[in-house]
């Protein structure tokens, strides 16, 4: 299983400031900081494979919740409302 790299520096990052963590886990989380661009390589990962890296049944509950909110746009609705029947999901909007 590949990690998320965004998730792994954001780790790091964390252990740095809890102040429950030894020095030696905060020097060596820092010396893994610095080794590594955690950050630009998750950003080149996200946009080379950006369908890859998201969960198709998130997304259709994301559309599906967008129909049912009342703080969202008609405009936002109907591009849910779209994007659901191309993907060959029957809905009705709210």
């Amino acid at each position: 299983m590949s990690k998320n790299l965004g998730n792994v520096a954001g780790g790091l990052k964390a252990t740095l400031k809890n102040p429950n963590v030894s020095e030696e886990a905060k020097e060596s989380a820092a010396e893994r900081l610095d080794s590594g661009n955690f950050e630009t390589e998750a950003t080149e990962l996200s946009r080379s494979r950006p369908d890859e890296l998201k969960n198709e049944g998130n997304v259709i509950g994301g559309y599906k919740a967008t129909l049912k909110n009342p703080r969202v746009s008609e405009e936002a609705k109907d591009h849910a409302e779209e994007v659901l029947r191309s993907k060959g999901i029957d809905v009705e909007k709210e």
